[in-house]
């Protein structure tokens, strides 16, 4: 069934809501849903390089008949991976957590990236990290390695009996297409403009059930509408253009080329045809998410929900 159905688009969202006002306080493992079957996404972070209390850094779980694939490493996104997995998502226990697609090297979408490496090593993860992103992530993990070289020394030579790969990790720089497939995926890489950087990338995770695809950073990008396509869910940063208003020219100037407003994006909906629109990335600047769903709404009539952490579609 598919996603763009009014009524299960409804669900989820109201679903996704209570997961995320149930985070903040023990959830008993019997009232807990059953995600090990079908597709799921999971918000494990929804913000920015701001550090928002209630936001963790970006951070997206695919998860695909109980297997999970993260999308970024923003700060937070092992603990938040963990009050997933309290809800019900097993899949996003540590020892889990060895697979991550990354969209670009920005701080806010990889300061977690160590956390990501050790912490499920650590929580006794027996494989390698599997790293896919674009070029310069082989040497932004060598180097992680590097700096985290005593503590692995002493994890494995000292008296902790922590195993001797789990630290591991193998990075693979990527170019637009098909950059990863199991038995349960297909996972396209296509490039979005997102500032100065050469190689920023969306993802586009082709399941049995559904077909999702996750902008990263990214200006209004003719190849989202492409990747899309109708797609049951897509989820894309935005920021508020009543907040951006406000904002030193300078600062406009950088995110007019670097974001994409909330009706920039509904003009981008419009020809992307999601079943489901999921905000994440959300710059406000003294807007409310209300005024954003408004900004939205106002060009597009489709089914948008603005995401929180900890919610599940």
């Amino acid at each position: 069934m598919r996603i763009g159905r009014p009524g299960l688009r409804l669900a989820y969202a109201l679903a996704g809501a209570t997961l995320a006002a149930c985070a903040t306080r023990s959830v008993p493992r019997e009232a807990a849903r059953d995600f090990s079957h079908g597709t799921h996404v999971v918000l494990l972070g929804t913000g920015t390089p701001n550090a928002e209390p209630d936001r963790s850094g970006p951070a997206v779980a695919v998860v695909v008949n109980g297997r999970a694939y993260l999308v970024d490493a923003g700060p937070g996104v092992v603990r938040r991976a963990v009050a997933a997995a309290r809800l019900g998502v097993a899949a996003l226990e540590p020892p889990n957590l060895d697979l991550v697609f990354l969209t670009h090297l920005h701080t806010d979408h990889t300061v977690g990236l160590p956390d990501l490496i050790f912490t499920p090593w650590v929580l006794e993860r027996t494989v390698p990290l599997r790293v896919y992103g674009p070029p310069g992530v082989r040497a932004m993990t060598e180097h992680l390695l590097a700096a985290y070289g005593e503590d692995v020394r002493i994890r494995v030579d000292g008296l902790e009996p922590a195993n001797p790969t789990g630290h591991g990790v193998e990075a693979h720089e990527i170019r637009p297409g098909v950059v990863y497939r199991d038995a349960q995926v297909r996972v396209i890489a296509f490039p979005v403009h997102h500032g100065s950087w050469e190689h920023a990338f969306g993802y586009r995770f082709e399941t049995p059930g559904r077909t999702v695809v996750i902008s990263g950073d990214a200006a209004p990008s003719e190849s989202v509408v492409q990747y899309c396509d109708g797609c049951d869910v897509l989820v894309h940063e935005v920021y508020a253009q009543a907040g951006f208003a406000r904002r030193a020219p300078e600062w406009r100037r950088y995110h007019a080329d670097a974001h994409t407003s909330a009706p920039a994006l509904a003009d981008l909906a419009r020809r992307a045809r999601p079943g489901l629109l999921v905000l994440y990335h959300q710059l406000y600047w003294g807007a409310t998410p209300e005024d954003l769903l408004a900004e939205i709404r106002e060009r597009w009539e489709g089914q948008v929900v603005s995401g929180a952490d900890l919610q599940i579609y």
